[in-house]
């Protein structure tokens, strides 16, 4: 009796273990992701400005961290840079021409474990109707069960650089830097049944 018992445990154990290795599949949650970049105004000042997440999710496999991957749609209508002017300027053709474009897509296209909670995610970042590849310094800041809603949830930190001229966005170049800093935050969670 004692054999079979410790036989179910160690079935049971295992079991539980092969479902922490899976790949788990989070939704983002727009409400605490920021998708922050900042620029050079003519040597003056560095404004920033948020493009809100429009949808996202992310797979990460605790287990084999190159397995994950990420996916996110930025839509132009949510960008805030808290100055309504050069919100609507941002949006006009000399700019993200956001009636012709109007999203920013992100897809991961690898992920590279960095040691540590640290990772290197590389991908497709769509701007403009042009892609080029970025790479993302990528920082997870906790995974596991939420305090608040029980859920299994992750979130990151991420950072990068990019040209915004590779994506033709050259205006006032190099008046006002072409390269714009990204600063990212995201958190997800498991979406209940149904959702």
């Amino acid at each position: 009796m004692r054999t079979f018992r410790y036989v179910m445990l160690a079935g049971l154990l295992g079991a539980a273990m092969s479902a922490q290795a899976a790949p788990v599949t989070y939704k983002l949650d727009p409400g605490h992701t920021m998708v922050l970049f900042s620029w050079s105004h003519f040597g003056f000042s560095n404004p920033v400005a948020d493009i809100g997440l429009g949808d996202g999710s992310l797979v990460f496999d605790q287990q084999n961290p190159s397995k994950s991957s990420v996916e996110v749609t930025l839509p132009l209508s949510n960008l805030d840079t808290h100055v309504p002017a050069l919100d609507k300027h941002l949006k006009e053709p000399d700019f993200f021409d956001a009636d012709k474009f109007p999203t920013i897509t992100f897809k991961s296209t690898s992920v590279q474990p960095l040691g540590g909670k640290h990772y290197k995610v590389t991908g497709d970042l769509t701007v403009h109707g042009v892609t080029k590849p970025v790479v993302l310094n990528a920082t997870l800041n906790n995974v596991g069960p939420h305090p608040m809603t029980g859920a299994q949830s992750i979130g990151f930190n991420a950072t990068g650089t990019l040209k915004r001229s590779d994506f033709g966005l050259g205006a006032y170049v190099p008046k006002v830097s072409d390269e714009i800093q990204l600063t990212i935050t995201t958190e997800g969670s498991v979406p209940k049944a149904g959702q």
